[in-house]
């Protein structure tokens, strides 16, 4: 017993060294694979957050763009369908992702229980994310039969408007030749008229012979006031009546021989000079007076058988005067009555 104790002590201590060293790389090499899986996982955890990450992304942008989806023609909207494909896409991936990380996770039991809670919450944001991609859709497509309908009621206008430009250019066209046959029809009238006119100054210069205070001037056949009334009186004289009756005779002569489709009248304006008016109970102005007298030669005429309906009086006052010089000579020429055979 003593030798064997002796011989233990001759050995030296026992050498436990080698175990732990293999207890310890064991430790570790467990250490490592539980870390290397936990990395694995928070690897595919962060790739899929990203992924989650991308897809709000674009569903933000494909939000943004279908506000502006009335405005886009077909180039647009499939911009838009390719966008919506590309979002589609990318939820597929993530499910794809998703599958396969919860095989991983269940692979790892009960020590990867919080990692497996977090891919519940980044399941239920990609199912949120293809709600939202179905909605999406929903959108686009009734856009687009939106689109479609807009399209429709253009074409519809189009159309209205090029049978409305069709019938505005024959609208045009019958104007334009309504208005040729009216011009025609009116140079035909005046010149008529004019025949007429010609005729009716010819015979009344027969008629009333060289006088020279009763004259033509251009169409206008021109009596000076002294041939008809009194100084401030709007009262024929007997000379003017006897004037007036052969102009009269004259006229119906000439009337007689003018269509009744040619719309003829004979107006007779007064005029007066720039003398004003003093102390007449009758007349306050040469309106009153020169109004007076173109009345008064109008009711001479319709008693001589000139129709009303073919005569018209006007009163210009001094306001329309021959001769402005304000002599003697101009006064007599201003102060007038002009017969003037027209048309309504």
């Amino acid at each position: 017993m003593a030798s064997r104790s002796r011989r233990f002590r001759d050995q030296g201590p026992v050498n436990i060294w080698p175990g732990f060293v293999d207890a310890l790389t064991t430790l570790l090499l467990a250490i490592s694979f539980l870390l290397s899986v936990f990395m694995l996982a928070q690897f595919f955890l962060s790739q899929a957050l990203s992924g989650r990450d991308e897809a709000l992304v674009r569903l933000n942008r494909q939000i943004a763009d279908l506000t502006d989806l009335l405005a886009l023609e077909r180039q647009a909207n499939a911009e838009l369908r390719l966008s919506v494909s590309s979002l589609s896409a990318g939820v597929e991936k993530a499910n794809g992702e998703r599958d396969t990380l919860r095989a991983q996770l269940a692979e790892q039991g009960e020590n990867a229980e919080g990692l497996q809670g977090e891919v519940g919450a980044l399941t239920a944001e990609l199912d949120r994310e293809k709600a939202l991609s179905a909605d999406a859709q929903a959108q686009v497509d009734l856009l687009n039969r939106q689109l479609a309908e807009l399209r429709e009621q253009l074409k519809e206008i189009a159309a209205m408007l090029d049978q409305s430009d069709t019938k505005d250019r024959e609208s045009q066209a019958v104007i334009a030749d309504l208005g040729r046959r009216l011009n025609l029809a009116l140079a035909s009238k005046v010149e008529e008229l004019a025949r007429y006119r010609s005729e009716f100054f010819g015979r009344l210069r027969e008629v009333l012979g060289d006088r020279q205070d009763v004259r033509i001037v251009g169409d206008r056949f021109v009596f000076q006031s002294e041939v008809l009334f009194a100084s401030g009186s709007a009262e024929l004289g007997q000379g003017g009546q006897d004037t007036l009756a052969r102009f009269a005779a004259t006229l119906k002569e000439i009337a007689g021989q003018i269509p009744t489709d040619l719309p003829w009248i004979l107006r007779v304006d007064g005029h007066t000079d720039v003398t004003p008016i003093l102390n007449s109970p009758l007349y306050a102005s040469n309106w009153e007076l020169s109004t007076a007298r173109a009345v008064a030669v109008v009711k001479f005429l319709i008693a001589q058988g000139i129709p009303a309906e073919r005569l018209a009086a006007a009163g210009f006052g001094e306001f329309q005067p021959l001769d402005a010089s304000g002599t003697t000579e101009a006064l007599a020429r201003n102060r007038r009555i002009e017969l003037k055979l027209t048309e309504r």
